[in-house]
């Protein structure tokens, strides 16, 4: 079986999980859920919820008992993806080849779905460590990784500094910061989760999270390199909107050739630090060269 086949048998995995994750509740609040749902079924690549669920399994744990957390990193992302699109933000009008949320349910109804899925993604970690009280104390360490790659010193923190920086002249380690934190975290501490509910040595954790740092910072590069030459119908989102923001970017601040450099350096760093599981790694060794390749 090829990538291509793996990647979208992974990715159905998650989604046949993520169908029954969100109630079809009716009554005063029934929109909201269906503003959540919304964006949770808009597609996507599932990235984060696929390296938990390999993390866990790469170190010997069972898929199935990290199931839930691979939900709730997704809601987390799709919580961030639907803020991220605000006009308060960055104002777009179109996400995975669909008008954003808050086009169809209005900005305050998409602000409480965001606010929806953070919280119930947390409610469904900790109904996990509940299930395992016996590993309780292995769920509330993964759960702390989720915690803060999605927090203050994470992507919230790093969405900040990308606020802060628009229509400024960056440093290049501010830029680093920004795409440390505001993309890499959410790779990174899914990754590490993972790692952690299927038992991992501190080494294998360190294997892990150097993996998962580089892919992540290499996904960011790409993604900037993405939005100054990419096909707006693959995307699913629209073009050229970091220039339009006056973004700094790794293409406006090293061009476009060393950025894809700076990419493949990356994803070489990330294939020798997975490299050490053997031909357990193969797919993460497949997928960091996936996202050196994508075109979405």
């Amino acid at each position: 079986m090829g990538f291509t086949e793996k990647l979208r048998g992974k990715k159905e995995f998650i989604e046949e999980f993520l169908k029954e994750a969100i109630p079809n509740t009716e009554g005063p609040h029934g929109k909201l859920f269906e503003s959540m749902r919304y964006s949770l079924d808009a597609g996507g690549k599932r990235l984060r919820p696929i390296l938990l669920l390999e993390a866990c399994s790469i170190v010997g744990g069972e898929a199935a008992k990290a199931i839930k957390f691979a939900c709730a990193v997704e809601m987390i992302h799709t919580y961030s993806l639907i803020h991220d699109d605000l006009p308060a933000m960055d104002d777009d009008d179109l996400r995975r080849g669909k008008p954003t949320n808050h086009k169809v349910f209005g900005e305050g109804l998409a602000v409480l779905a965001g606010d929806g899925l953070l919280n119930y993604a947390f409610e469904l970690m900790i109904e996990s460590s509940l299930r395992y009280p016996q590993e309780s104390y292995k769920y509330i360490l993964a759960m702390n990784e989720i915690a803060q790659g999605a927090g203050v010193f994470g992507m919230i923190g790093g969405q900040t500094a990308d606020l802060e920086s628009e229509n400024k002249v960056i440093e290049s380690e501010t830029l680093e910061f920004i795409h440390m934190n505001k993309t890499a975290q959410m790779l990174i501490r899914p990754m590490r989760a993972g790692a952690i509910l299927g038992g991992a040595s501190q080494a294998e954790l360190d294997r892990i999270t150097e993996y998962a740092e580089n892919i992540g910072l290499a996904f960011q590069i790409v993604d900037d390199i993405l939005d100054v030459v990419g096909d707006q119908s693959k995307l699913g989102k629209n073009v050229g909107s970091d220039e339009e923001n006056q973004k700094s970017t790794y293409p406006s601040m090293y061009g476009l050739e060393e950025s894809k450099s700076m990419a493949v350096g990356k994803i070489e760093n990330a294939k020798n630090a997975i490299s050490h599981f053997g031909e357990n790694s193969q797919f993460l060794v497949e997928l960091a060269e996936y996202i050196i390749d994508r075109e979405f």
